[in-house]
């Protein structure tokens, strides 16, 4: 594959600094986060739950990780959620569908998945290995390399959240 004469980026002014390259990493986000949310919602759809929004799906299946219940923190610490009433919200509406179900432990509110929730998460885990995760695995990237832009994105989102607190500052 021969690299573009110039850079792919959504913003050249964004692009002229110190890291150019940052910009087509950022593009490649919007538009990979935007496609990841649409096969979320659309896959949810398929495993018989129209309606979810890509948050809602995360949030169900966070929950289902592990089989233990979760409190509303964990959910909102494993997602990278600052908003709490977002979360809250979906919540509500998971334990609406009866996907999710809450209950008491001590003070604290804990969420797990219903006999529902598990039968739509098997539902979709289903369609997403034939749809998604099986063409990946049969025409690549290899997994190595997949790990590689995993562990590279985690390490982005730290540089991407101390520049948040420095930005809070100017």
């Amino acid at each position: 594959m021969s690299t573009p004469p110039h850079p792919i980026v959504s913003a050249a002014h964004l692009a002229q600094g110190a890291a150019p390259a940052l910009s087509e990493v950022e593009y490649g986000l919007n538009i990979l986060g935007a496609a990841y949310h649409r096969w979320m919602v659309r896959c949810a759809t398929a495993a018989g739950q129209p309606g979810l929004s890509a948050l809602e799906v995360v949030v169900v299946n966070t929950i289902r990780h592990r089989d233990r219940p979760k409190r509303q923190a964990e959910i909102a610490l494993a997602l990278a959620i600052d908003d709490a009433h977002l979360l809250t919200y979906a919540l509500r509406k998971l334990e609406r569908l009866g996907l999710v179900a809450s209950t008491r432990q001590g003070k604290e509110k804990v969420v797990s998945v219903t006999e529902s929730g598990q039968e739509f998460c098997a539902r979709y885990t289903a369609i997403r290995e034939a749809a998604l995760a099986g063409p990946v695995a049969s025409h690549g990237p290899d997994p190595a390399r997949l790990s590689e832009l995993a562990a590279l994105l985690r390490s982005l989102s730290g540089h991407y959240e101390q520049a948040a607190r420095a930005a809070a500052t100017f």
